[in-house]
């Protein structure tokens, strides 16, 4: 393992522009010849949009795979990437949204979507007036992979939790407008723990509500991550802060604003969210559906 460890961050040295020729290659092989998880993406691609031609579905496919191909690319730069790099890679718009939550004395709830890349938002921690920055991260199978996934998102600062023990951190740590924590907020909940579901992109689908716990029961800020690709190796994320309707969020408020937010983000950059991901595997074991968000 220590002899893995060693080549990827080796190879994380060579510069972007060689690792996108390992990308080519990449997207070449699974494009034409193998095809991952092909099925799979075209049927979320086709159920998401129903009006789009299967021409249309193609060319969103194509891109796809250039952009995964991209992201694994850039995930494995992640090991090494300088901050001052990243900087440049990943422009972060409407700050002064983080110093106004400071200002208010309220800590900040980031909700992002698996939209290409949010790996590279780790420098943000470095831009921000808060104190504390926490990356929110699932366990996975291999303790070999969560172990390098969490240092590459401990970097610049920031301090990673598992998503197990985030909710009652943030309910024991003072709400005094000095920490961030960042969620992947459009996980697929196991099917144990799938209560709530909602209308996105025109499917029944099960959503991850463990922070609107937060929202119901604290006086926070949640601020939604808009995440856009300029070009290859260039990103932009705008922070959006997400209100409620009334004097407080109701239950699942936040959950159909965000889910809302990042649909709105696929219709204009289809190809660049995740749709490998097998996020509606269990839309009928849903339990509660908000058909009308």
């Amino acid at each position: 393992m220590n002899l893995l460890i060693k080549i990827l961050y080796l190879i994380s040295k060579l510069p972007l522009k060689i690792l996108y020729v390992f990308s080519d290659i990449i997207f070449f092989l699974n494009y034409i010849f193998i095809g991952y998880r092909k099925k799979v993406i075209t049927e979320n691609l086709t159920r998401s949009f129903p009006d789009k031609s299967r021409e249309e579905i193609a060319e969103i496919r194509k891109k796809f795979y250039l952009n995964f191909s991209d992201y694994l690319a850039e995930t494995v730069k992640s090991f090494s990437i300088s901050e001052n790099e990243s900087r440049v890679r990943m422009q972060h718009i409407n700050q002064n949204i983080f110093h106004e939550a400071k200002a208010e004395g309220k800590n900040i709830i980031l909700l992002a979507g698996h939209v290409f890349n949010w790996e590279w938002m780790n420098a943000l921690a470095r831009l921000t007036p808060q104190k504390n920055s926490h990356p929110v991260y699932r366990r996975v199978n291999s303790s070999f992979w969560e172990d390098q996934m969490k240092k590459v998102r401990n970097k610049f600062g920031n301090e990673a939790i598992e998503a197990k023990e985030v909710i009652l951190n943030i309910f024991r740590n003072k709400n005094d407008g000095e920490s961030i924590y960042m969620f992947v907020a459009d996980q697929t909940p196991h099917v144990s723990h799938v209560n709530y579901g909602l209308n996105f992109l025109n499917q029944r689908t099960p959503a991850f509500i463990g922070y609107d716990k937060l929202a119901t029961r604290m006086d926070l800020v949640f601020i939604y991550c808009e995440m856009k690709k300029v070009k290859r190796g260039y990103y932009q994320v705008n922070y959006h802060r997400i209100y409620p309707d009334g004097e407080k969020f109701t239950e699942n408020e936040v959950v159909r604003k965000f889910h809302k937010h990042l649909e709105n983000t696929i219709n204009k950059y289809p190809d660049n969210y995740l749709w490998s991901h097998r996020k509606w595997k269990y839309q009928d074991s849903i339990k509660t559906y908000d058909g009308e968000s």
